[in-house]
């Protein structure tokens, strides 16, 4: 069972044609990170319909993709080269939903006086 320490979204989007062993070299040596330390690593297409997860750790390596029929996953706009979000976050995220402002918090929404 798929159950990583953490999650992050890499920002920047990449070419899916790449394999795991690519996708964690890119971890290594682009984001600084441990590709095994058990988190999982999300990347995504230039037009934000597709994307793959990467979770590695000392037994093996998972990779996960994921499309959507219609619309497109909602990403983070952040200046870093990486995002973390929670699990709940990711779970809304790869059903399509904008997660962040799910998980916004109630006194940053504006009330009509």
């Amino acid at each position: 069972m798929l159950r990583p320490t953490g999650w992050w979204l890499a920002v920047k989007p990449i070419d899916l044609r790449c394999g795991m062993d690519r996708l964690l070299v890119l971890v290594q040596t682009q984001f600084g990170r441990d590709g095994f330390d058990g988190a999982a690593y999300a990347f995504r297409n230039r037009s934000g319909t597709r994307l793959k997860v990467l979770c590695a750790d000392a037994q093996g390596v998972w990779l996960c993709t994921r499309r959507l029929h219609r619309g497109q996953f909602v990403w983070p706009r952040a200046g870093a080269e990486l995002f973390t979000v929670s699990t709940e976050q990711f779970e809304w995220l790869i059903a399509g939903v904008d997660w962040q402002r799910l998980s916004a918090r109630i006194e940053d929404v504006p009330r009509l006086v």
